[in-house]
């Protein structure tokens, strides 16, 4: 707080108090009501590429929110459901199709088991959103199967789990888009040659709406999903309504049309096969138990109530869709989609019922990958948190939005999609192994914790735990062994995740120890600088400031001169003592023209107290625009990068910059308060 008083125009008396908010900043407005306020840095950058460069942040991503807004943005259920459950949502766009696939192999007889298969999966969905609801409960603090894993069975399993999640959501960038866009493309076939092109625009287009914050993305999300949802079940309404009462549907002719020749026999095996395919329906449940603090309060409850809303309409459209799916015999084609050919006989061709509903699947999921958007960073920021990552993940941007995260997350959709030219059943085996790892490791941890904790009810609630995890881990493994070798390459990627945590973990608890400071020890006066040296190429305002800056520190000061022209070394001389009187100015001549080894070679050679330190001032010149930066400090920066490291050396860069001439000051003056 700065006080005191200014005297005012006229004869009214000059006692108003003087508050100054944010006194470190650049900049002050006296508003004329005795309070002055600062605009902070961030709104007066220094050059002309800051200012433009802040301007169009400001257009795209917004205004920066304190951090004491983040409570404003909490999700309401209505939102949440929304952004956390998209994932889940949309994944009945696709997964019947991943069932028909497999039993294509079969021909007609393997088809009628289509919906047996998928009400498998509804029963899976139910143990497994069920054992979620409880990790909601007994984890508020995020991190789903990374905190189970780590709390149960050590901190390895943790970063096992956390490993097959983060792979997890990076893939559910890439296949959701890459599923949108082939949901547009069925509608609108001549968009098929853009397909990577428009799934690279829709990745950067979800980039930019996370980017302004948790409120305006469930803002944007909540309608399309909403509209999905609706059509979804109006057409599933319809095509039971045609199917039960009307009597519509299709008998299976054998060999159906696209089936291999000769057909497969209808196995246990390929009915495992189905089952693990069709179960990608289950990608995306473990969203809402890892984003648990972004509800608001009570947390876990708002959780476990949307996360219960979101399984029972995932079941709904997924079976609904795989029925409809199964009476009129639709086959997978390369043409369409398999829920465009079921829009398509329910509304009728080329109808606006079937647009429509191609436009809203196509919506919810491009908006189904916001679960990864949300998920991810708050993952790689629990991690940060724990020394696992990059420290940088955990900071988060003007919007309160985790910058780093999301601009990782987008990066690695986009390579993904571009090097499978955005084909959704080419990622998908890439997919299903990262999902069911992770819940492996949480329901086998919910288990572990209810043998620990037990409480009321935890035997039913370990039964329920258990199941799960047996289930979740057959169809892993049959996943691994039936998508090979793609499920493979994912295997691999997630212990080379696992062992690059481990090593930042090891780095950081490495220089930690270095820099740790012991309990105990008592810190005396702070030795003076013996020396301090100032090297210069000339005279200049910068240079002065520099010597300025070092006579404060120290009575020792030497400013050194590297040259490989004497003559122009003298000259320099003669007008620096004229206008530094008593400093001592050193010429160390060059003549192969070099500057840094001279110079470092000079501190060697006259450093005699290998005891003393020795304070190095580069002077340095800011340029007021971006291009300006590639022809100044170049020098000095090759400096420094030699100096670093150097014992008993410390390096001070004092940067001058060239003030605009300011406006008049006031009248009056802001005395210190006393």
């Amino acid at each position: 707080m700065i006080g005191g008083r200014q005297p005012l125009r006229g004869n009214k008396p000059a006692d108003r108090r003087i508050r100054v908010e944010r006194p470190h900043a650049r900049y002050f407005r006296y508003t004329g009501k005795g309070i002055m306020t600062a605009k902070p840095a961030a709104t007066a950058p220094t050059t002309a590429l800051g200012r433009w460069t802040m301007d169009v942040k400001r257009v795209f991503i917004g205004k920066p929110l304190a951090t004491d807004e983040e409570s404003g943005e909490r999700l309401s259920k209505k939102k949440a459901l929304a952004i956390f459950s998209s994932d889940a949502i949309s994944s009945s766009a696709y997964a019947t199709e991943e069932i028909l696939v497999v039993l294509l192999a079969a021909g007609a007889v393997a088809f009628t088991i289509s919906i047996e298969i998928a009400v498998a999966i509804a029963i899976l969905l139910a143990v497994v959103s069920t054992s979620y609801r409880q990790i909601g409960h007994a984890y508020p603090d995020g991190g789903g199967a990374y905190a189970v894993g780590r709390a149960n069975f050590g901190k390895l399993a943790g970063i096992v789990a956390a490993g097959a999640l983060l792979v997890d959501y990076i893939l559910t960038v890439a296949v959701s888009i890459s599923s949108a866009v082939e949901q547009i493309t069925s509608a609108i076939p001549a968009l098929l040659p853009l397909t990577v092109l428009l799934c690279v625009l829709f990745i950067l287009m979800m980039t930019l709406g996370n980017l302004r914050g948790l409120r305006e993305s469930g803002n944007i999300f909540a309608i399309p999903t909403y509209l999905f949802v609706f059509s979804a079940l109006i057409m599933i309404g319809l095509g039971v309504y045609q199917v039960v009462v009307l009597h519509a549907g299709h008998t299976a002719t054998n060999p159906l049309p696209g089936a291999p020749n000769p057909l497969e026999p209808l196995t246990i095996l390929l009915v495992l096969r189905a089952f693990a395919s069709g179960s990608v329906a289950l990608t995306g449940v473990e969203a809402i138990a890892n984003g648990v603090p972004a509800f608001h309060k009570p947390e876990s409850k708002n959780a476990a109530t949307t996360l219960t809303v979101m399984a029972a309409l995932l079941a709904i459209l997924f079976v609904g869709i795989t029925y409809i799916a199964d009476a009129y015999v639709i086959v997978p084609s390369a043409d369409q989609t398999v829920v465009a050919q079921v829009a398509t006989t329910v509304f009728g061709t080329d109808s606006i019922g079937f647009y429509m509903f191609q436009t809203f699947t196509a919506l919810i999921l491009i908006l189904a990958a916001n679960t990864s958007y949300n998920a991810f960073p708050r993952l790689a920021a629990i991690l940060a948190q724990d020394n696992l990552m990059p420290r940088q993940f955990g900071f988060r941007g003007d919007r309160l939005a985790y910058t780093l995260g999301i601009a990782i997350l987008s990066g690695m959709a986009i390579l993904l999609v571009v090097l499978f030219h955005g084909d959704t059943n080419a990622l998908i085996p890439l997919y299903s192994v990262g999902v069911f790892v992770s819940f492996t490791i949480s329901q086998s941890g919910m288990v572990v914790h209810w043998l620990k904790v037990k409480g009321p009810r935890w035997r039913a609630r370990l039964g329920i735990n258990a199941l799960g995890a047996v289930m979740t881990f057959v169809v892993l493994v049959v996943v691994l062994v039936s998508k090979a070798p793609y499920s493979l390459l994912v295997a691999v990627i997630i212990p080379v995740l696992v062992g690059m945590m481990l090593f930042i973990e090891r780095q950081y608890e490495h220089a930690s120890k270095q820099l740790e400071v012991k309990r105990g020890v008592v810190f005396g006066q702070p030795r003076r600088h013996e020396r301090v040296v100032v090297p210069i190429p000339s005279l200049s305002r910068a240079v002065v400031q520099a010597i300025q800056v070092g006579r404060a520190l120290s009575e020792d000061i030497q400013v050194v001169h590297v040259t490989d022209d004497r003559e122009s070394g003298e000259k320099l001389r003669a007008r620096f003592e004229q206008q530094f009187p008593g400093v001592p100015f050193v010429i160390v001549e060059s003549p192969y023209r070099s500057l840094v080894r001279p110079f470092v070679t000079y501190l060697d050679v006259t450093s005699q107290d290998k005891e003393a330190m020795t304070l190095v001032i580069i002077p340095e010149y800011v340029a007021e625009h971006w291009w300006e930066q590639l022809l100044y400090n170049q020098t000095s920066k090759r400096l420094r990068r030699a100096l670093l490291g150097r014992p008993d050396t410390v390096i001070a860069a004092v940067p001058y910059r060239r003030e605009k001439e300011e406006p008049p000051a006031p009248t009056g003056t802001i005395e210190p308060e006393k």
